[in-house]
């Protein structure tokens, strides 16, 4: 059986809010899914999850600190993983791609380098600093999960 580990940060809810939507699409098709906030969980998931998501809240156009760290983390374990998505969530105009999402993309690809990027990030609009989330994009979450397990099988 196919697993995937969402590992996230969240100050407010939302990136949290965010991970339960992506795991709701995984879990649509058959994917086995566990979630934990990266200060509250081991690295136990992704050492035995077959694809890892992070998904980080936007700090000043950044990922957050925490995230920074817990990928730091990640790059000292033996992960089976071998393939990597991420999100986040950002307040602000509309982009199709967020450059704290980015930024978590090139950080995956320089810490992590044996983990594949499956997808784009998903950048996921709230609507200020604290939301909730704009309309629409649960649904793209949702969505996103179900990419992502389209790419599990490729």
């Amino acid at each position: 059986m196919v697993s995937v580990f969402i590992f996230y940060d969240s100050k407010y809810g939302n990136t949290k809010l965010a991970s339960e939507k992506i795991a709701e699409g995984l879990k649509s098709v058959g994917v086995v899914v566990e979630a934990g906030y990266v200060r509250e969980v081991g690295l136990d998931g992704a050492a035995c999850s077959d694809l890892i998501v992070l998904g980080a809240p936007n700090h000043m156009g950044r990922p957050s600190r925490t995230m920074k760290r817990f990928i730091d983390y990640l790059a000292t374990a033996d992960l089976k993983a071998t393939k990597v998505a991420v999100f986040g969530t950002y307040a602000g105009r509309a982009r199709s791609i967020d450059r704290a999402v980015k930024k978590l993309e090139s950080m995956v690809q320089a810490r992590l380098p044996n983990l594949k990027l499956v997808l784009p990030g998903l950048s996921v609009r709230v609507n200020g600093m604290k939301g909730p989330m704009l309309d629409g994009e649960l649904d793209r979450c949702v969505e996103f999960g179900r990419a992502i397990a389209a790419q599990l099988s490729a």
